[in-house]
């Protein structure tokens, strides 16, 4: 009797490797890798992706189960998203089936369901088409529905209709049971697109160099200052590959920072632009997945994860603001999407643009041996002038809630002369912390080596590394005094402050708290655009991807931390968001000035990016790291370890120290620790790191990828949570 095919299975969860199963009793599966199947496992059953076969398996053919059906007639990942995937795996180390499971939308992970998604418009049936509107005299709302639908016999938008018109899910409900209204599918509604701008010599330069390349792989690092039209050279190149029928990928590090690059591609390209983040609903994802992958659009725009996204003719990519720290997934499956951005452009043989104003390190290295093709802007567009930075010493002056006599005195002037100001403090909540003036009591968090930030207009008491929350004492908890003082400023301090110094002004604050109701942040955006609030405060939120006009003096309270951290790249973070934050200043045709509270204002890091800029600064860190060996000069992976009892993961990374020093290659090494995690404790847990490093980048690879075989043996493997970090990017 001839053996059966295998397939050789792919699950979701930690498990690695792949599980071998008998094909289904129905004989018109099509075996296809990249299909989903239904297959038992354990007690229950679970869907597994297809991602090879085999005429063998190491497993007895008696006990091989069947798998019980075929999800997908035809596969849902083509060979070369497998291959992505498969490299994405063995990179970091990461089991394959969880590895792809992340890579598909949530409601593709799971078996099918008969409930179906609602298609999102409207339209009248026969029988609606023939209603007498005169009849529904006593029912006006439904009658309205049924005039708008009149003139759209196309169908609308049910979302259009209950704004339009007031509605509750009562009156079209009602219709729907009348058999008057249908749903339907809403063709593509083109958005007014816009003409392209005509780029000065330096874009032109730029798109000329990438669009000799668009036939094959290619990476390039545009290098261009805030302000200085990134986004226009994006737009040409992105015309370019719709001319030739393929399609663009622009990966941004979170959508609702960089809201103006998102309108302005959706205004030049209309409904050829898709977008994909974490805030979409389940159902709108998979649309959007579906949408890219079967070319019915042509430009996705979306965050970390939608480097993953099947694109089946995929002619350029772009990593928006590269540089930046929410391209690395920080828990689970730990990628950095930017750099799979270069693996996939190389597999798919397309150019990839890493844009920033501020480059990483890696970058910048990158760029000075060749690998990557470098392209300067290094003037704003518009013929509009850099902003002028300055350093306010604060070390022996009295601060006023947080501001200088000096700032404030220009925030005066500002607001004087009709312009805007914009405040930059990191931190959001009312202080850092509280304490007691009579014992010294400290909010400290009961989960973590942390204090608890005060959030005084919610009346809380928050940890941001844990969450965990409780109410604002009214005295303190250990001696009873009513004498609780804030520490500090965040956010909602500064903004008290502005609001009693400068009552005549309106104020808007932009951080996590102030925006989390849907349409907040677009509707505090218009009004900041409009002119009718001169002063903004605010986190990060408002550090990048903004275009305020009117802005002419920005303020940074508070980036000392970062001259001292813990972490060797704090100083290069330290100063890739003052740049940022400065880059926001002076973008028209006022000039801009950005003025930065420091008690460090001699520190020599400080002084060379104020007087020479961030190409300086960035050498002189450089050869810093050359010296230290450390990344981009050497090659590091953090093996995390955390449990409920405090001696287990030490104990954990002690022996898997002992266990794994003899394997190959480890004499090419550094390993580092075990030590206590820089906050040992968190969320009620306490963790330990080791930290491997070498300076070559295959050692440390083919190392690591041999140990983590013996990790899950280890005695202690069981009693902890363990965790791999290839290329970490924080030690937190």
């Amino acid at each position: 009797m001839e053996s059966e095919t295998i397939l050789q299975i792919a699950l979701a969860g930690p498990l690695r490797g792949h599980f071998d199963y008998l094909p289904p009793d129905d004989n018109s599966a099509t075996l296809t890798p990249g299909c989903r199947f239904e297959v038992p496992f354990g007690r229950s059953s679970r869907v597994g992706i297809l991602i090879s076969l085999n005429n063998n398996s190491s497993v007895p053919a008696s006990k091989l189960k069947r798998a019980l059906s075929q999800l997908d007639q035809a596969p849902l990942l083509q060979t070369s998203d497998l291959r992505l995937l498969k490299w994405a795996a063995d990179y970091y180390e990461h089991p394959l089936g969880d590895v792809i499971f992340q890579a598909l939308p949530v409601n593709l992970r799971k078996r099918p369901t008969n409930s179906r998604v609602s298609p999102p418009g409207l339209r009248l049936t026969q029988a609606g088409e023939r209603v007498d509107l005169d009849t529904l005299a006593r029912a006006p709302k439904q009658r309205a529905v049924i005039h708008a639908l009149q003139q759209h016999p196309q169908g609308l938008a049910k979302s259009q209709l209950v704004e339009s018109h007031d509605l509750s899910p009562a009156v079209l409900r009602s219709l729907l049971e009348k058999g008057l209204v249908t749903p339907c599918e809403l063709p593509p509604i083109p958005l007014p697109t816009k003409a392209p701008y005509s780029l000065n010599p330096q874009q032109q330069l730029a798109v000329d160099k990438v669009r000799k390349s668009l036939d094959g792989f290619q990476a390039f690092l545009l290098n261009g200052v805030t302000g200085s039209g990134k986004t226009e050279v994006y737009l040409h190149l992105v015309a370019d590959v719709l001319a030739q029928g393929r399609q663009a990928l622009i990966l941004v590090p979170e959508i609702g920072l960089t809201p103006q690059l998102l309108q302005r591609f959706q205004q030049r390209m209309g409904h050829e632009v898709a977008v994909l983040h974490s805030a979409l609903a389940d159902g709108e994802r998979e649309k959007v997945w579906h949408a890219i992958r079967q070319e019915r659009q042509h430009i996705l725009i979306g965050t970390r994860s939608a480097v993953f996204t099947p694109m089946p003719n995929l002619g350029l990519i772009i990593a928006d603001e590269e540089h930046d720290l929410s391209y690395k997934q920080q828990e689970g499956f730990r990628y950095n999407a930017r750099d799979i951005s270069l693996v996939r452009a190389q597999q798919a043989g397309c150019p990839v643009v890493l844009g920033s104003a501020t480059p990483s390190l890696e970058s910048l290295k990158n760029a000075q041996e060749g690998r990557y093709h470098q392209l300067d802007l290094p003037k704003r567009a518009a013929d509009a002038s850099l902003p002028s930075l300055s350093l306010i010493d604060i070390r022996n002056g009295h601060l006023n809630g947080g501001l200088s006599p000096v700032l404030i005195k220009h925030l005066e002037q500002t607001l004087q002369a009709g312009e805007q100001a914009m405040l930059f403090l990191n931190r959001r909540g009312y202080a850092p912390m509280l304490t007691c003036h009579a014992c010294g009591w400290l909010t400290d968090c009961p989960r973590c080596d942390a204090r608890m930030t005060h959030h005084r207009h919610q009346k809380l008491l928050w940890c941001h590394h844990c969450g965990h929350q409780q109410r604002e004492p009214a005295s303190c908890p250990s001696c009873g005094s009513p004498d609780l003082r804030p520490i500090g400023q965040g956010t909602e301090r500064i903004e008290e402050t502005l609001k009693q110094r400068f009552p005549n002004h309106a104020l808007a604050r932009i951080d996590r708290d102030s925006t989390s109701r849907k349409g907040a942040l677009e509707k505090l955006l218009k009004q900041i655009h409009s002119g009718s609030i001169p002063l903004l405060i605010g986190t990060q939120m408002i550090a990048k991807g903004h275009h305020f006009p009117a802005v002419t003096l920005v303020a940074i309270l508070d980036v000392d931390q970062g001259l001292f951290g813990a972490d060797f790249r704090a100083s290069e973070r330290m100063a890739q968001l003052i740049l940022q934050v400065a880059g926001r200043a002076g973008r028209a045709e006022r000039p801009g000035r950005v003025m930065i509270q420091t008690r460090h204002p001699d520190h020599p890091l400080m002084q060379l990016l104020i007087q020479q800029g961030y190409a300086a600064f960035a050498k002189m860190a450089m050869q810093e790291r050359q010296l230290a060996m450390l990344p981009p000069y050497a090659y590091q992976v953090l093996i995390r370890a955390e449990a409920n009892r405090s001696d287990y993961p030490e104990i954990f990374l002690k022996q898997l120290l002992q266990g794994c020093q003899n394997l190959q290659h480890a004499s090419d090494l550094e390993f580092w620790g075990p030590v206590p995690a820089p906050m040992e404790r968190r969320a009620g847990k306490t963790r330990a790191h080791l930290l491997i490093q070498s300076n070559q980048r295959q050692a440390l690879h083919r190392w690591l990828s041999e140990a983590t075989r013996i990790f899950p043996t280890l005695p202690h493997a069981r009693k902890v949570r363990w965790s791999v970090d290839v290329d970490p990017q924080e030690m937190l």
